[in-house]
């Protein structure tokens, strides 16, 4: 018919890409640690006192993020910590250059997506968590998306059909 057109499907939205994030930071083995990003101090409980040891060594399985980072990166996150043997240092992470391809970095293969929960990513991306470590000597930076899954990620449990796989992207030790 004259002046109708048929809408376009969606597209793929393979690989996985995001539009919005939040950020998170977690000081462990410092005697000081103080990381501001985005104009934010996320240490505010470590910036003059002793960070201490992690909570457990499977404390990584639940960590989030709890800050909203928003759509763009902000400028580069400063951090200034003294590790356990009283050395002070500083960096500037430049988390948006970690992150500039915008891809989701997860565990998931393409056959095993669920796809519908896929065609919705085609009209509303993801948002992922970007998770930042200071322990001792070294800054390591993670990612964490929920991924739907087709098939179950536990047997016998038919409502745990996706994954939130932490993925390391960057680390460096001083």
């Amino acid at each position: 018919m004259f002046g109708l057109t048929s809408p376009k499907p969606p597209s793929d939205p393979w690989p996985l890409k995001f539009r919005h994030y939040d950020f998170g930071v977690r000081c462990y083995n410092t005697l000081r640690c103080k990381v501001i990003y985005n104009n934010y101090c996320f240490t505010r409980l470590h910036l003059e006192t002793p960070s201490g040891a992690p909570p457990s060594d499977d404390w990584r399985d639940s960590w989030s993020a709890g800050h909203d980072g928003g759509y763009e990166f902000a400028s580069p996150a400063e951090v200034e910590w003294t590790s356990l043997d009283g050395f002070e240092h500083q960096a500037s992470v430049d988390i948006g250059e970690l992150f500039k391809d915008r891809l989701v970095r997860h565990n998931v293969p393409r056959n095993a997506v669920l796809e519908s929960w896929l065609a919705a990513k085609a009209v509303n991306p993801l948002s992922v968590d970007v998770l930042m470590e200071v322990n001792d000597r070294t800054i390591s930076v993670y990612t964490r998306a929920l991924v739907f899954t087709d098939e179950p990620q536990a047997p016998g449990c038919p409502s745990s059909g996706s994954r939130d796989d932490l993925i390391l992207v960057w680390t460096h030790t001083y």
